[in-house]
This record gives structure tokens, C-alpha cells and sequence, in this order.
């Protein structure tokens, strides 16, 4: 476990890409392979189920600490992060019967003192998180209990991952990127083979998807890209990218997030058990009626769904529109270009003869003007623009750029007023960071969105110091404050919700700028925001 604080360490005290690299390496190179196995399945964050509830730690922090539940309270919502309340508080003595930290490896503790904890009983749990927490220093305490609440996370990122194991193994980042996904077992088995010079698919997954190629948003002035005949357009779905992966008689729905997707869509896991064997399509699972799709608001009824019934079948009926093939009778085509991949995938797609499963269209516009035009289309066909794929492009891994670009419509905008703030979380955890905001009803404010991106670090400053200064209520970690700052929010879409007194959920709203020049009076109005609201 020390080994694995130290790795932590040295990835939270940097954001230069090399040196967490550096530090990936050497943690990888030196630790057993069951260790290295359960940290990569933590870096790649995967997450298993909290095993004990925040109010049980609280609780024994209180206990173990001396200090009343009040002031744990108090002390949490100072520093906003649990696990590192728990690590404060907690005292560093270590009783006779506890093992040595050093024998506690990352592979035991989670092992006999993570996974275990969610079969038992709270009063069976306290014991061994409290042994642990004892056994530990301050910095493995609050990875532990990171662990058991499911809060793990650090700033290293899968592609920086991918490098450093490329570099162990000696193979290209690619091919290292194609490893790492699907399913992988955290055991040593499982890592020695992930770090192997050679690719061995025995043993390994036979159905895992590629690596996900990612566009890159156009810049300002989209004709810098060049001629716009160099390019394919298609719209830009909004629903969950997927890949349909069938090979050795089997098949499997990959989400972008490697999470499998089946169940919640039966039929297309029906209509792709008949696609030939050894192919591999990328697209997009959508809600789709009438040769149309339906709102994203619309399909989350499907997602995470274990059981799909006739009643969802109806009321929310599915297709995949395949816009790429990555593999064709088990050759890997990702190289060829994207016209020859195209005509292939039509062909299978065609010879496929099911509803469910359709290509995606091709956008017709020779010119910027003529696509912009197209793109001026995108809400009323319910997609978020256009994307852009230059032509005689390879299928690349990651956000490569220059070959996909994604053109989306102008995000929706209003004027609303800041109601509630909150601190934030980790570094952000002493500020009030995040804030919830309101538009006009009659006399009266409701809220209609939570934002926490946009503003500078100055911003930040300078808006904590206002909520510090105009907290007129306290609900727990919720601050009201004094109506008075009006901010321009941007959003990506919205739809009807019963969930909210507003009747409306943003998706993903962010801060643009403070509107210095308008008081609340000038808010926008809740009409206003429920003219937004697509025809049903």
C-alpha cells in the first residue's frame, strides 16, 4: 500500500504529463503484479460498489478521534472531501494486533479489507476499517477509505496510462490502447499478459471493443480546416456511442465508457448475433421512431437497465446507426481509407436486412456555407450538428487531431442569478465553487440549473467572497445568498423534467461570464427557458 500512496503522491503533485508518466512507469516496473493489477483497474476507474455507508465512517471517525459527531460534521464540511476528513482526524497509533503497514500490499487490502466489507454487517465492518485506518499513515488512510466509498480518482489520464505500459512493453501507445480495453481482470495473470512484448489473445478477451476514435471541436473559423470538399460530413448523433463486436460465434454492445450495453437493448443485440463473424461496427445507439430520432432525454430510460420489457420495447423503440467498420472478417481495417470502410460497411449492413441496424446518412454540401446551412438543420432533426471526417482518413485511437472534427450548433443561452453555493471538492474544497442558479417567476426565483465550470481561478475568488459575505441560509453543506450576481450560462440541450420545480433539466450547463452590466431584474424568465423545450 505504500508503494501505491507513493504512486498517488507523486501523480496529485504535478500536472506535467511526463513526470506522471515517469511516475507510472516506475510504480508498474517495481510493483508485484497483483498490485500493479489493482492499481491499474483503479487508475482506469473502475469502481466497485461503496461497501460502507459515509455515515457509518463518520461515525467511527467520532469514536476513534475523541472528537463529538458535531465537529466531524463541521471538520467535513471545511474540508469537503470525506476520505481526507477521515485521515485528519484519525490518530496515527497502531495497535499490538494490527499487521504491519508493510505487509498490507494493495492486493491484500483489497482482498480482506475492501472487498469482504460488503457482505457483512456495519457492526462486522467497523473492526476491520478501523484496524486499517490504524495500521496506516495519514496519506494511505485516506486512499483506503477513497477505496471503500468508491471516491478513487487522480488526475492521470487513460492515454497517459496507455504510454507508460507502451514504454514498459515496448509496443506502440495503440496497440497498448487496443490492451487496455473491454474487460480486464485485475490479477497478475492478466497484467504480466498486458505488458507482454507479443499480443496474445489467448487466454486474454476475445470480444473486446478498439480504442474509440475522438473528434476534436472545429476552430473559430471552420474553413481553416481547408477546402470543405476534403472532407465526409454526417450529423452528429446524441445518443451513446457504441461498438457492436462479433467474433467466435459471439457478440457483444460496448459502450465508449467499455461498459456492456446489451441489456438495455435487446434487439440490437439480437440483429447483430447475425452480422458475419469477425466484425467489428462503431456507431451510435439512439431512441428512434418514424425515421427519426428521439431526444437523449428519451433513451436514458433504457440505459442501465438489466431487463428490457415489451411495455420499454414500445414506449421507447431503438436502432444503431453504424457510421464505420473497424473490423472485417477478422482483419483489422482501421488503416484503409474511410471511403473503402464506408462502402464495406454498406455492404454488411445491407446483407444484415434488420431495421434495427441502419447506416448512418451521409450529409450532402460541397461548401462551408452549404454545410453551415445543413448545420442550421441540426435542432430540428434533433442532432448536435455536424461531423466532419477528412477524406482518405485512416480510423485513429483517442482524440487524434486533424482527421475528425465535430461541428456542433451553438449552445443554448440565458442570463440567471446565483441562489445557493457550495464548497467544492479536493483542491477546490476551502471555496465555494459550486453554485446553483435561477431564472425569473413572476416575483419569485426558481432554480433551474447547477454549474460548477467556466470561471477562472480570479472568478472563483471573487464570487466565494460574495457568498461568504450574503449567506443568508444554511440547509447542510447548501449556502442561500443574497440574489444579486447575474451570470450568462450556456447549455447543450433541454428537456421536460417532473424531477424539478422548474419542469426543466439544463444539460450540461456551464458559467460563460459574471454579467456585471445586469441586475436580477434582468434574468431571463422561466417562459423564456420553456420556449427552449423541443415540440414534443
Amino acid at each position: 500500500m505504500k508503494r501505491f500512496a507513493e504512486l498517488y503522491r507523486r501523480l496529485d503533485a504535478t500536472t506535467k504529463t511526463s513526470i506522471k508518466q515517469a511516475a507510472l512507469v516506475d510504480y508498474f516496473r517495481e510493483a508485484p503484479p497483483e498490485d500493479a493489477a489493482w492499481a491499474l483497474h483503479f487508475l482506469l476507474g473502475k469502481k466497485g460498489r461503496r461497501a460502507v455507508q459515509s455515515r457509518f465512517l463518520r461515525e467511527w471517525t467520532a469514536r476513534v478521534s475523541g472528537h463529538p459527531e458535531w465537529l466531524v460534521e463541521e471538520c467535513y464540511d471545511a474540508v469537503g472531501d470525506l476520505a481526507e476528513t477521515v485521515s485528519l482526524l484519525t490518530p496515527d497509533s497502531t495497535p499490538s494486533n494490527a499487521e504491519p503497514s508493510a505487509d498490507l500490499t494493495l492486493s491484500v487490502v483489497v482482498r480482506d479489507r475492501l472487498l469482504k466489507l460488503a457482505d457483512l454487517e456495519p457492526e462486522e465492518r467497523e473492526p476491520i476499517v478501523l484496524e486499517t485506518w490504524a495500521a496506516f499513515d495519514r496519506l494511505e488512510r485516506m486512499l483506503y477509505t477513497k477505496l471503500v466509498t468508491g471516491a478513487f480518482r487522480v488526475g492521470v489520464s487513460r492515454g497517459i496510462v496507455a504510454r507508460a505500459l507502451a514504454e514498459i512493453a515496448g509496443i506502440d501507445q495503440a496497440s497498448m490502447a487496443h490492451r487496455l480495453a473491454g474487460r480486464l481482470e485485475p490479477d497478475a495473470e492478466t497484467f504480466a499478459r498486458l505488458i507482454a512484448p507479443t499480443d496474445e489473445r489467448d487466454g486474454g478477451d476475445p470480444l473486446k471493443p478498439y480504442p474509440f476514435f475522438l473528434a476534436h471541436p472545429v476552430p473559430s473559423d471552420v474553413a481553416t480546416l481547408g477546402d470543405a470538399s476534403e472532407f465526409v460530413a454526417e450529423w452528429k448523433w446524441d445518443g451513446i456511442r457504441a461498438q457492436a463486436v462479433c467474433r467466435g460465434g459471439a457478440h457483444l454492445l460496448w459502450s465508449r465508457g467499455e461498459d456492456l450495453v446489451d441489456a438495455g437493448f435487446p434487439e440490437i443485440a439480437e440483429a447483430i448475433a447475425n452480422l458475419p463473424d469477425g466484425t467489428v461496427l462503431d456507431g451510435e445507439l439512439l431512441a428512434w421512431r418514424d425515421d427519426e430520432p428521439l431526444s437523449f432525454h428519451v433513451l436514458q430510460r433504457r440505459i442501465q437497465r438489466k431487463t428490457v420489457g415489451p411495455k420499454i420495447r414500445a414506449e421507447v423503440p431503438v436502432r444503431f446507426l453504424a457510421y464505420d467498420v473497424l473490423e472485417d472478417a477478422g482483419l483489422d481495417v482501421r488503416e484503409r481509407p474511410i471511403e473503402e470502410r464506408r462502402a464495406r460497411l454498406e455492404q454488411i449492413v445491407s446483407a444484415l436486412d434488420d431495421t434495427h441496424v441502419a447506416v448512418a446518412p451521409i450529409v450532402a454540401g460541397d461548401t462551408w456555407e452549404a454545410l453551415a446551412a445543413r448545420r442550421d438543420e441540426a435542432r430540428e432533426r434533433g442532432v448536435e450538428g455536424l461531423m466532419l471526417k477528412r477524406r482518405g482518413s485512416a480510423y485513429g485511437v483517442g482524440r487524434t487531431r486533424g482527421d475528425w472534427w465535430k461541428w456542433k450548433v451553438d449552445p443554448y443561452s440565458i442570463d440567471a442569478v446565483l441562489v445557493y453555493a457550495q464548497r467544492g471538492s479536493g483542491r477546490r474544497a476551502s471555496l465555494y465553487t459550486d453554485y446553483t442558479f435561477a431564472v425569473r417567476d413572476g416575483d419569485a426565483l426558481v432554480p433551474v440549473a447547477k454549474a460548477y465550470s467556466g470561471l477562472s481561478a480570479a472568478e472563483i475568488r471573487e464570487v466565494d467572497a460574495f457568498v461568504r459575505r450574503n449567506i443568508t441560509e444554511r440547509f447542510g453543506p447548501v449556502r442561500a445568498v443574497t440574489p444579486e450576481l447575474v451570470f450568462e450560462l450556456e447549455f447543450e440541450g433541454i428537456q421536460p423534467s417532473t424531477r424539478h420545480k422548474s419542469g426543466v433539466a439544463l444539460r450540461f450547463p456551464r458559467m460563460v461570464r459574471r454579467r456585471t452590466d445586469k441586475t436580477p431584474a434582468d434574468a431571463d424568465t422561466i417562459e423564456t427557458v420553456r420556449a427552449l423545450l423541443p415540440d414534443p
